[in-house]
């Protein structure tokens, strides 16, 4: 009899998950990149901040989902503490949209959405539209495995042996331990509630227990995101403590309150709905308003409390440092939601090292400082450890589900990390250059330096701007790249030109003659590196956009 009920619950918990993870995995993948980039920009005010979390989560239905990329913003630097907090508490509020769809008991139209998001994801060539489908898909699949499991307790009631163990569960301590532990082992309060909720309508559960149940169901959700901060920095790990130390705090004052105003609030329960289910669902968001109404004042204090729990900062990793990542790998946190943006933040460091290498080459060049070489040389050996990682870490990721805007921009960051790649090179010829003036006692002339100089400052202009247009996705410095690279390639023959002109009046040595050139022309192929790398992500797109318009017509 057990096994005859065990299976089927199992089976539409089952189809509730893979329903669940559906719909929030292809929401992400349809719109994740723009509800990404409106969390990106979010100001310093909680309530907005709050007010986004709300969306977001609503959204994505998970609140898991929501916390754990917030986590991920804070640890690449994306967001702070105080601005986390907002979109945490937020979260909080959204999460209970789930459990609000699922106390309406859409199961009789659940084949509707089944059989129309079969059928698009089949047979539509649009992506997006297939995305949209898989949504739709999911939806359905939820409802079936509500469906299921809600059949099978109605089974459950009979049974005497079951109505005896849940009608054991009288401790509010204990409850709120079972629904702590439930949601930690699945790691969405939005599945147990809603089991919460069906239990409840079939009588397998009174009401007050339910809702202290509810109460653990808080706490356990924070296992995902304090799963995700063991792998991040200190502040990382702060987000996460923020999402628990709410948690627990908003727990103890509904737990207060319901000792001493059980009574009443089962009859406001009742007074909004008369199904028990509906009164799970609508206690499930009333607490979870309630608490983010009387804490959001206090997020500072909440803020405060983390640095308490994790004291001191983090050592942090240099630009110099060798052979070490910061943002993407095995030691730090990893989601699929912004998988790409901390590729281009680790892509962004990798060009920062390349820069300053160039720099530190050109210099060498000039001053003939041997330890200066000889760290080009070791920041060369980091850059192309950092280019072999970046690119595996690529290669992984564009194999998971990744948003479709970050997936057009895969290609592109290869070839980003290519070409900083290639920057580093030229450091590393500069450096070789300034070994064989050393080696040959080469000297150069007061004018070459400076017609080097001059060129130099060009280049730093451009590769700085290259950096932010493709780190930013900012359209500022478009035009200006556009210029530098004409006036660069127009200063390259000009200085070439007058190197030929004093070779020509023994001005100057065939060997440093040379050297000259090939610093020049070397110093003019960043320049076009660093226009590839400010173009290479806007190219892309506007390829996708061509395709599109040739698919359409």
């Amino acid at each position: 009899m057990i096994v005859t009920i065990l299976l089927p619950m199992a089976g539409g918990l089952g189809l509730f998950l893979y329903g669940m993870k559906l719909m929030g995995e292809s929401i992400e993948r349809a719109a994740g990149a723009k509800l990404r980039g409106i969390l990106e920009r979010i100001t310093s005010n909680r309530v907005v901040g709050m007010l986004l979390g709300v969306v977001f989560t609503a959204l994505i239905q998970s609140s898991s989902a929501c916390t754990v990329m917030v986590v991920s913003f804070v640890n690449s630097g994306l967001m702070n503490l105080y601005q986390a907090a907002g979109v945490i508490l937020g979260a909080n509020i959204g999460t209970t949209v789930t459990s609000q769809l699922v106390s309406f008991n859409l199961s009789e139209i659940a084949p509707l959405f089944l059989i129309v998001g079969v059928l698009f994801s089949m047979f539509s060539k649009n992506a997006m539209v297939r995305k949209v489908a898989d949504i739709v898909t999911g939806f359905g699949v939820l409802f079936f495995g509500l469906s299921q499991m809600s059949g099978t307790m109605a089974v459950m009631k009979d049974v005497q042996a079951v109505r005896d163990v849940l009608s054991s569960l009288t401790s509010p301590v204990l409850a709120i331990i079972v629904g702590t532990v439930l949601t930690a082992i699945i790691q969405s309060s939005s599945v147990t509630v809603s089991i919460l909720l069906l239990m409840a309508n079939q009588g397998l559960l009174e009401i007050p227990i339910c809702l202290y149940v509810i109460l653990g169901c808080n706490i356990g959700a924070c296992m995902s995101a304090l799963l995700a901060g063991i792998a991040g920095n200190k502040d990382a790990k702060r987000t996460a403590l923020i999402h628990l130390v709410f948690n627990i705090m908003g727990t103890i004052i509904i737990f207060i309150i319901l000792q001493f105003f059980m009574n009443q609030v089962v009859a406001f329960l009742g007074m909004i709905s008369a199904n028990p289910g509906r009164e799970i669902a609508n206690a499930h968001t009333i607490f979870k308003i309630f608490q983010v109404a009387l804490l959001l004042p206090f997020t500072t204090i909440i803020v405060k409390i983390t640095y308490i729990l994790v004291p001191g900062k983090d050592e942090g990793i240099g630009y110099r440092t060798a052979h070490q990542l910061q943002y993407i790998g095995s030691k730090v946190i990893f989601s699929p939601a912004t998988a790409v943006v901390d590729a281009i933040k680790e892509l962004e460091r990798m060009a920062s090292l390349a820069s300053e290498n160039i720099n530190r080459a050109m210099n060498a060049l000039i001053t003939l400082d041997e330890e200066d070489i000889e760290e080009v040389y070791q920041v060369e050996d980091n850059i192309n450890f950092l280019n072999r990682s970046i690119t595996n870490y690529l290669v992984k990721i564009n194999q998971i589900n990744l948003p479709v805007d970050d997936l057009r921009q895969i290609g592109a960051l290869f070839h980003i990390a290519n070409d900083i790649e290639r920057i580093g090179d030229h450091a590393e010829n500069v450096a070789d250059a300034a070994k064989v003036r050393i080696d040959h006692n080469v000297s150069f002339s007061k004018e070459a330096q400076k017609e080097m100089g001059e060129l130099l400052d060009m280049v730093n202009m451009i590769v700085h701007y290259a950096i932010v247009i493709f780190s930013t996705d900012s359209d500022e410095h478009v035009k200006d790249v556009e210029e530098l690279e004409e006036k660069i390639d127009i200063k390259e023959r000009e200085l070439q030109d007058r190197h030929i002109a004093r070779l020509q009046n023994n001005e100057c040595t065939p060997e440093a003659g040379t050297l000259f050139s090939d610093i020049i022309s070397g110093l003019e192929r960043v320049a076009d590196h660093a226009t590839n790398i400010a173009f290479a992500i806007r190219d892309s797109e506007l390829e996708d956009m061509t395709t599109k318009q040739a698919v359409t017509k």
